[in-house]
């Protein structure tokens, strides 16, 4: 408004300066675009290595749960060479269900290293999204509700300070 109202003289140098400064400002967001562009592709490649969230705890029955907590230190799986039977030890010597393992294997809650044949012995180990289902399985205890006195009871309960 005040170039309008002409307090100051609008004459070609004034004219280039806002040009130039126009310029600078498309210049400018162009940049920034190309950097927007750029970081999202990096953010999708990262979202794409992310370990996947940890089942909700009404997937993992306590079965599981305490199949998982028992590999928590490692384990092996192995095959026997004269019945083909598969099975899973844990550190502690525990015998893990295979069909308990494999649900936590389908949850990739676990992993196993299969460079090693399953005759040797392919060490179990707690994936990222394992730990995190450990830890955060872990709930507050619950308290059993005080039931209501009626109105006048003898003797009143005592006040906790």
């Amino acid at each position: 408004m005040r170039l309008s109202s002409g307090s100051y003289p609008v004459d070609a140098p004034l004219l280039d300066r806002l040009r130039r400064t126009v310029h600078d400002l498309a210049q400018a967001t162009a940049a920034r675009d190309r950097l927007q562009e750029g970081v999202a592709a990096a953010l999708e490649e990262v979202k794409v290595a992310a370990p996947a969230a940890a089942p909700a705890d009404e997937e993992l029955t306590p079965r599981d749960f305490a199949a998982l907590l028992s590999l928590a230190g490692g384990g092996t799986m192995r095959e026997h060479l004269l019945t083909h039977r598969v099975s899973v030890r844990t550190v502690q010597g525990r015998l893990i269900e295979l069909p308990a393992f494999q649900r936590l294997e389908a949850h990739g809650l676990v992993t196993r290293d299969t460079s090693r044949a399953l005759t040797v012995g392919q060490p179990v180990t707690l994936t990222d999204t394992g730990r995190t289902a450990l830890l955060g399985t872990r709930r507050s205890p619950i308290t059993a509700p005080v039931p209501a006195r009626p109105a006048g009871a003898w003797p009143t309960p005592a006040r906790h300070h």
